[in-house]
Order: C-alpha cells, then sequence, then structure tokens
C-alpha cells in the first residue's frame, strides 16, 4: 500500500497488474483486490468474474469437473502473496444448481498448473464445509471437514505452513480446522468457484471480502504499527466498507452528532474526517498533541472531551474543547484519567482513573471539581459509557474474565450482562437505547489487557442482555472501537479494522 492518507472504497486502487502468468490460466484483468482472473485445467465453458465496487461484491462464474484428486478444473480469481495473511468474506452459491457438490471459496496454490500443491476453504453446494488440501503437484486431495455446515462466513489464514479455516453462518463465531503444507513463500491467492459438472456454469457472489497481512511475530506494542482501516457498517445487514486507509495508526472513531463526519485520533493528534469528500482535516487542540484513543464527543454535539499525555509526565488527564477546536480545558485533577462518557445531560463526564493499584470508574462535573468513585472494586473497571436513559454500561473483570456490566448513574446496582469465554470491552449503546455493540478478544489473553492486532469480534446485543450476535469478524483489537461511533440515526457503526502492506 503507498501514501499516508489514502481514501480507499477497496484496497484495489494500489494494486498493479502482474506479467505474464505461468500455467494454464489466460491472463485477463485485475478486479477488486485481485490481480487477475482465469480458467485454471480444462473446462468447457469459460468462467468469468466481475466487481462491483459501489457494493464491495464479487460475482464470479465457471465451469470444471472438480476440485480434487490429483488435478483441478474452476475459474480462479487471483493475486500473488508472500508470507502470512488471512482472507475472510462472505458469500453464497446462487440458485440451487446442478450438482451437490458445486463450491466456491478461497483457495492459496504453488501455481497456476492444474495439479498444483494448494489448500482452499470450500463450501459445498450441500453445506459440506471443509479444508482440502493436496501436500505436492500431482498428489491426492486430501480434506478436513467442519462440523459447522451451510457457512457463509470463510476464512482461510497462512502462518508458515499452517493452514487454518475458520467459518461460520454470520452472526454466529467461527469454528476452526487446521492442516500443514508446504506450498512454497510465494503463492497465488485468491477466491474460485467450481461447478463440479463441466457441462454447466455455476455462480457465486462474495461481499466484505479482505485480505488482511498481520503483525510480525517480532511485532512491539506501542513502538510498532501497521496499516488502518477505518470502515463503516450497516448494523442490519453487517456488510462493510472501507472508507479511509492509512499506513499508520488510526484509532477509535467518534460519529459526529450531525452525521456528516468521523473524529480519530492519529500520531497523537485528533482529526475530522469528512465523509462527503473522505478527507481529513487536523482539530487544533492548543498545546495537547498527545491525545490517545479515549474521547468522547458532547450529547449536544458541541464540545469534545479528550485525554492527552502531554503533561503529567506522560499520564493521561482528561480536558474539554470545542468540538471544531480550539484551547483545550482540563478537567481532572489526577492522572492517569482516560475519558469513556459523557452524560446525556451534558453535566458530567465519566473516565477510568488509574489510583495506586486500583483501576476504578469515576464522575466528575464537566467544568471540573473533585471526583467522586462509581465502582470500588479489586477488579479492574473501565471502558465506561452513558446510555441516552443515563444508565451506565462498562467492562470488568470482577467475574474473572472481562465481562460487560451496568450500573445506575450513581454506581448503584451493578448488574452483569455478559457471561462468556471471550474478553468483552468498551459497550456502545445505540441512539434507541435499544442494545449496544462491544469487542470481543479472544479467551486466553490477559483478561486486562486489549491489545493490538488480534482475531476479534464486534459484537451486537439487546439492552437487557440475551444472545449476541457477531456483526463483523476483524483482525484489530486495541484502537478498533474503543469509543462511542454509532451514526446519529443508529443504522451504521465505525471501526478500525488493521493490515500491513501487501
Amino acid at each position: 500500500m503507498s501514501g499516508q492518507y489514502t481514501i480507499l472504497p477497496h484496497l484495489s486502487a494500489m494494486i498493479l497488474t502482474l506479467g505474464a502468468l505461468a500455467g494454464t490460466a489466460s491472463a485477463q484483468q485485475a478486479i477488486g483486490d485481485f490481480t487477475d482472473h482465469g480458467d485454471v485445467g480444462h473446462v468447457s465453458h469459460p468462467g468469468s468474474a466481475s466487481y462491483d465496487q459501489a457494493t464491495g461484491t464479487y460475482t464470479i462464474s465457471g465451469s470444471g469437473a472438480n476440485v480434487w484428486a490429483n488435478r483441478d478444473a474452476f475459474h480462479f480469481v487471483w493475486r500473488k502473496m508472500k508470507g502470512d495473511f488471512i482472507l475472510t468474506a462472505r458469500g453464497a452459491l446462487e440458485g440451487k444448481g446442478v450438482e451437490a457438490h458445486r463450491k466456491f471459496g478461497w483457495m492459496i496454490r504453488s501455481s497456476l498448473d492444474s495439479s498444483s500443491a494448494q489448500a482452499s476453504a470450500v463450501v459445498h453446494g450441500d453445506g459440506l464445509t471443509s479444508l482440502q488440501f493436496r501436500r505436492v503437484a500431482g498428489g491426492t486431495t486430501e480434506q478436513v471437514e467442519s462440523p459447522i455446515k451451510g457457512a457463509d462466513v470463510i476464512q482461510l489464514e497462512r502462518r508458515g505452513d499452517a493452514y487454518i479455516m475458520s467459518v461460520a453462518k454470520y452472526g454466529d463465531t467461527l469454528s476452526s480446522v487446521q492442516t500443514n503444507v508446504s506450498l512454497g513463500d510465494d503463492v497465488y491467492v485468491g477466491l474460485y468457484i467450481c461447478a463440479h459438472n463441466d457441462t454447466v456454469v455455476e455462480k457465486a457472489t462474495l461481499t466484505d471480502v479482505r485480505i488482511t497481512v498481520p503483525a510480525k511475530s517480532t511485532f512491539v506494542p506501542y513502538r510498532d504499527y501497521i496499516g488502518s482501516n477505518v470502515e463503516i457498517l450497516e448494523v442490519a445487514t453487517g456488510h462493510r466498507r472501507i472508507v479511509y486507509h492509512a499506513d499508520n495508526s488510526v484509532q477509535a472513531p467518534n460519529w459526529t452528532r450531525d452525521g456528516k463526519a468521523l473524529i480519530y485520533n492519529q500520531n497523537g493528534k485528533l482529526y475530522r474526517f469528512d465523509l462527503a469528500t473522505g478527507k481529513p482535516t487536523e482539530i487544533n487542540t492548543g498545546e495537547r498533541i498527545r491525545n490517545n484513543n479515549d474521547h468522547v464527543i458532547s450529547f449536544d454535539g458541541k464540545r469534545l472531551g479528550i485525554s492527552d499525555q502531554t503533561e503529567e509526565g506522560g499520564k493521561s488527564s482528561v480536558y474539554v474543547m470545542p468540538i471544531d477546536g480550539g484551547t483545550p480545558m482540563r478537567v481532572t485533577k489526577l492522572a492517569p484519567s482516560y475519558l469513556h462518557g459523557w452524560s446525556p445531560d451534558d453535566k458530567y463526564l465519566i473516565y477510568t482513573g488509574i489510583r495506586g493499584s486500583a483501576i476504578d470508574i469515576y464522575r466528575i462535573p464537566v467544568s471540573g471539581g473533585e471526583e467522586h468513585p462509581l465502582t470500588q472494586n479489586v477488579a479492574m473497571n473501565d471502558g465506561s459509557e452513558y446510555a441516552p436513559d443515563g444508565r451506565i454500561y462498562f467492562n470488568s473483570t470482577r467475574s474473572g474474565k472481562m465481562q460487560i456490566w451496568r450500573m445506575n448513574g450513581d454506581g448503584g446496582s451493578p448488574m452483569q450482562l455478559t457471561n462468556d469465554p471471550f474478553n468483552n470491552w468498551f459497550p456502545h449503546v445505540a441512539p434507541d437505547n435499544r442494545s449496544f455493540v462491544y469487542i470481543a478478544f479472544p479467551a486466553d489473553i490477559n483478561p486486562t489487557d486489549h491489545p493490538w492486532y488480534k482475531h476479534v469480534y464486534l459484537r451486537h446485543m439487546p439492552i437487557e442482555g440475551g444472545p449476541a450476535k457477531v456483526l463483523a469478524y476483524v483482525y484489530g483489537g486495541q484502537g478498533t472501537i474503543n469509543v462511542p461511533s454509532w451514526s446519529p440515526d443508529g443504522k451504521y457503526i465505525a471501526f478500525v479494522s488493521n493490515t500491513d502492506a501487501y
């Protein structure tokens, strides 16, 4: 990826077409995030592929007898890649089809020869979902079946010679199977379809296609950063679009009350990203030039609360300023203090304060004064946010894992809302006060940590608790959705995903 600030409806704008192709596939043209597409092996009916930039939808069609045994025949949409990467998409075959084992999915191949070694995440017409692989050119195809049938979320990850297929029915958490295959470092990566009947052509459509290059194993938190995609997700459908990309760390987008812009932090500064023009403008924060990702907009939309660590030896303090920029006024006397919520009546701020070894939630008047603790618990309490009805949602380790809780505006009547194996952070309540979204980190991390660059979920839950639905399958974590980020009409949320250059 090139450029510090690049508007990317889709990442394809940065891809250069590769030169001549090896193997049996014929060169055609770049499509979306992929450099080319064509038929691999013998097919009686040429396949095709198209890309709708407005919706981010790929449509692929193909014939071919099978992808199995020691030789394949299918239509392939690909690019060349090296190293580790994560491939994610939502997709489905169209219509009833002719053969139960027509198939589509992600594929990684050593070459475009029909007998190439390969690994693929496959969804069949009858619902069978499997990780299929050929260890050597001309070898027999093997497979590991997933317990999930009829998956429409398909992910294939490469970690060295390990290939991990993770699948789900949209809304559910992922289920994974794995194998080890040596395909070489430089591989063909892409989407494919096979009719399993060379006399017909089958079609599949795929959306929310993401190619992610994860952080290197030598990554050091808060020193090393990879690129950032600012994304907007439609809550009703879960469909996502990338509106902005930076090669470094962009974090925590707020949505302005007028619905026209996002406010995020980058390199210690705050920016207003205009959704109509797709351009960011720096917000004047005076001498406060080490802003972290804890910033909140007042309910009336006129003021911005920030957390800045320019003073106090690098410890964060809370300030308030006009939303269009100006001189920040310090609110908290003690540090570290990390802002998370603004009361609906615009009178109070709530924030996480580290006082000695205790990490608790405090309330303070917007004009300053004495802080009042809302939690006094040996556990870690963080991520507090006011709902429109004045109640406070937050995350706490008081039950062991980090889970989502709710309490009254004065800190009374705490109630646990989530209870699952994940570590759940940063609840954000919808404008209609009927539901909230939050980020779910893996079960195996330290519950008191919300690290960078992990497989995480954005989940959606009714306001009084109940079954949670996955809205997005994301590579991100710290900075993804730390702050309130609902659109004012309640139809969308903004968040950040991450990827290194590819």
